[in-house]
This record gives C-alpha cells, sequence and structure tokens, in this order.
C-alpha cells in the first residue's frame, strides 16, 4: 500500500519532503502539471489536466497494489477524479484542510469569502484587460509566509524551507474554476484532518467543506493544534495521522 502525496497551491512535491522519514509505508509524492519539471500553460490548466498526471504518474510508479489518497489544500480538488479512475485501489483518502466544494461546484467555494470575491474581481479585471492572471511565487513580502499560514510562526528553518524555489512556486487561477464531483468518490472511507488554527482555510470553513463529502461511509475526523502546514510544522505528527487512519488496512 502507498501513500499518494498530492500537494497543494503554490508550491510541489517537496512539500512533503519533511513529512517523509516519519511515514510508515511507501510513497509517492507527485508534483501537479506546470510545477517542478512539469511544463504546463498555468492559464489554461484544468482540475482533469491534473487528475490525468497524477493517475500517470501512479500507474508509472506504482502499476500494482492499493492508494492511500493524501491531499492538501487544493490538492483536494484533484481527488474525485483520481479516486473515479484509481477505482478500487484507492483505499482510503485522507484530507487536510482539503477544498471540498459542494457537487459540481468548483474550488472557489473552498475560499474564505473576502478571497474568493477578491479573486473574482481580479479574473473579471483581467478578462477586461485581455490578459490572464496566476498566483505569483514568492509573494510580494515573503516575510509575511511566517505568520499567513496561521498557528505558531514559522521558524527560521521553515520559513527558508516554504520558501525554497523548489516548493515555493508560481501556480494557476484557472483550476478554481473547474467543476469538481465529489459524489464520485461515495463508498471510499476518508479521513478530514482539520487544522484548528488554520489561517487561510478556519476550522468554520474546514468543517463546512466535511459536511459536503459523501455520507457512506461517514468521514472521519481529527484534529491537529496548528496552522495549514501541519506536514511542514509538525510532521511527525501529521504522519501518526496517516498511521492510525490507516490503520488495519
Amino acid at each position: 500500500m502507498t501513500y499518494l502525496l498530492v500537494h497543494g497551491g503554490g508550491t510541489t512535491a517537496a512539500y512533503w519532503d519533511r513529512l517523509l522519514p516519519f511515514l510508515d509505508r511507501p510513497h509517492l509524492a507527485v508534483d501537479l502539471p506546470g510545477r517542478a519539471a512539469k511544463p504546463a500553460d498555468l492559464a489554461t490548466l484544468t482540475v482533469e489536466d491534473e487528475v490525468a498526471s497524477v493517475v500517470a504518474d501512479v500507474e508509472a510508479a506504482c502499476p500494482d497494489g492499493q492508494i492511500v489518497v493524501v491531499a492538501h489544500s487544493s490538492g483536494g480538488l484533484v481527488v474525485p477524479g483520481v479516486v473515479a479512475a484509481l477505482g478500487r485501489r484507492v483505499a482510503h483518502v485522507v484530507l487536510n484542510a482539503a477544498l471540498v466544494p459542494t457537487e459540481g461546484g468548483c474550488g472557489l467555494e473552498g475560499m474564505q469569502t473576502r478571497h474568493r470575491e477578491g479573486l473574482v474581481l481580479a479574473l473579471e479585471r483581467a478578462r477586461e484587460d485581455g490578459i490572464v492572471i496566476t498566483i505569483p511565487a514568492p509573494p510580494a513580502d515573503p516575510e509575511s509566509l511566517r505568520r499567513t499560514y496561521g498557528g505558531d510562526p514559522l521558524d527560521d528553518d521553515s520559513l527558508a524551507f516554504v520558501l525554497d524555489p523548489r516548493r515555493c512556486v508560481t501556480d494557476t487561477v484557472n483550476h478554481y474554476l473547474q467543476p469538481v464531483h465529489w459524489s464520485r468518490v461515495a463508498g471510499v472511507a476518508v479521513t478530514y484532518v482539520v487544522n484548528e488554527r488554520d489561517r487561510p482555510i478556519p476550522v468554520a470553513l474546514q468543517e463546512e467543506m466535511i459536511g459536503r463529502l459523501p455520507r457512506d461511509p461517514p468521514p472521519g475526523v481529527v484534529r491537529l493544534d496548528g496552522g495549514h502546514v501541519p506536514a511542514v510544522t509538525d510532521p511527525e505528527a501529521f504522519a501518526a495521522v496517516l498511521a492510525e487512519a490507516t490503520r488495519g488496512l
């Protein structure tokens, strides 16, 4: 059984580097298209493109055996498509502050209201000006990342870790506009890991998204006392959550 690790927005497979030594099973950390060494047009990139890329990586690296899909933040958008493609190979899904739109909805529904409204306004203005926007990296004020994620402020080593060009990358906006169908995950066990001091995706929004998940079977919920990136700030604890969620599989 292999952990399939799907990173969130503005980063790469290297997001998981601190977690890997603590995992109790083999792993496959994938780069979504347009990140790291996977060329793609971020302006037109779709969730379907990302799903196809992840599935191809799994089939190349892990042609047999069961998969535990682990997704962080916007990486949740690809999960339904990956589960549908891999079918019975998916033994479990673990979501960490992951985006779960309403059935047929899009990633914008996983954002705080002010972030969603700001992005919609920026997209409207970009269309009027005939340009395409992406999410830049690094942020305009890299020091702001120290507190952006919530939880305890990042220490110097952790700040350098997330700002490393291997991890801090320009990201697509377009995939937040694509329809996602979580009904495709029905029948698969899901554990949602709530970050209780998450700033980008507050607890109330995480709990709202848990309520959108299929109820057959009902999702399990685990809570961590920290910010948005526990795989970076407390990888040993996050690995323990994965081990417990998949115990007996």
